[in-house]
């Protein structure tokens, strides 16, 4: 055979099959859409509240916490159906009555008031001034923290809780007490303005970390308001530490309320307060210790419930944490 002829061949020769169609691979393409586990993906809120709830039910000593917090509570809004005796009712026959006597669960006082009635209200009043000291630190401390948006304002703003930081906690609060005068609603607010330049500093080092985010410099580049910007951005991205430093300040508070009312400075006689009972006990503390213990261990459970909560709470607010 020749070379032409070996060019000249026809595909049939070679046993190609013209008439059928040329098989094609089918290309895979991946779909556009997220994946539900994708890591760019915003978790909806509910997702976010069952992480946050079995975080919490994972840490023992937060749930320790949180159910001393339920007993606390539950003793002071339901004081006046738990209580048997009024606070203030006295019964001169009776005084220094040990723990376990009949009628007197904890015992009574050097005037014979009943022991129980007056913790049960005591803790009522510790927490109210705690709740309005938080309101006020929050109500204050929020849109002042929030003015750190703007420099201007922001400078101002901290020199002034600077300067209110350079007094002692108590010393702040005895001071404002003194000049307004005491009462529950008086020493709430002492120690709430007190609080407010810690709250403050919280909410603008959030503000200040948020407004470099990416989110907050694209609403800037499409000429958002600010305001906007803080109300749909900065703040629900903040509560996380507000919440957390709420429960800070709640035991601080109530531990100074203690210390007002021991001063004479906060709740006044007759209205029972955990201060004035550890008072009134001082002077008979050697001969009947028990009117003195059990508004300290009052207040020791307090603090420790708000304690062990919010620091549960924080690692459970925490994206970082990986429990």
């Amino acid at each position: 055979m020749t070379v032409s002829e070996s060019t000249e061949s026809s595909p049939e020769d070679a046993g190609v099959d013209l008439e059928a169609p040329a098989e094609s691979t089918p290309v895979e393409t991946e779909s556009p859409v997220a994946e539900p586990d994708s890591p760019t993906t915003t978790p909806p809120p509910t997702a976010v509240r069952g992480r946050v709830l079995r975080r919490l039910r994972a840490n023992p000593l937060g749930m320790v916490g949180a159910a001393l917090l339920l007993i606390v509570i539950a003793a002071g809004v339901f004081a006046p159906l738990l209580a048997p005796y009024s606070p203030a009712e006295v019964h001169f026959p009776t005084p220094f009555q040990k723990p376990g006597t009949v009628g007197f669960a904890l015992g009574t006082d050097d005037l014979g008031r009943d022991v129980l009635s007056r913790v049960l209200y005591g803790t009522r009043a510790s927490l109210e001034v705690g709740v309005l000291a938080v309101l006020c630190a929050v109500v204050v401390g929020v849109p002042m923290g929030l003015a750190g948006y703007w420099r201007w304002l922001d400078a101002v703003l901290s020199r002034i809780a600077d300067t209110v930081l350079a007094f002692p906690f108590v010393m702040l609060a005895v001071g404002l007490t003194a000049l307004y005068g005491g009462g529950l609603t008086q020493a709430a607010i002492a120690l709430g303005v007190a609080q407010v330049p810690v709250m403050m500093r919280v909410v603008r080092a959030e503000t200040l970390r948020l407004e470099e985010t990416d989110f907050v410099l694209a609403a800037r580049a499409m000429h958002v308001p600010s305001w906007r910007i803080l109300g749909e951005h900065v703040v629900p991205n903040a509560l996380g530490p507000i919440i957390v430093q709420a429960t800070v300040i709640m035991p601080t508070a109530v531990l100074g309320e203690a210390i007002l009312s021991f001063l004479g400075l906060g709740i006044k006689p007759p209205k029972p307060s955990l201060g004035i009972m550890l008072s009134d006990a001082q002077q008979y503390l050697m001969r009947t210790p028990w009117p003195g213990i059990f508004p300290g261990v009052t207040l020791l459970l307090i603090c420790l419930g708000f304690n062990l909560f919010g620091d549960a709470l924080r690692d459970a607010l925490d994206p970082k944490t990986s429990r």
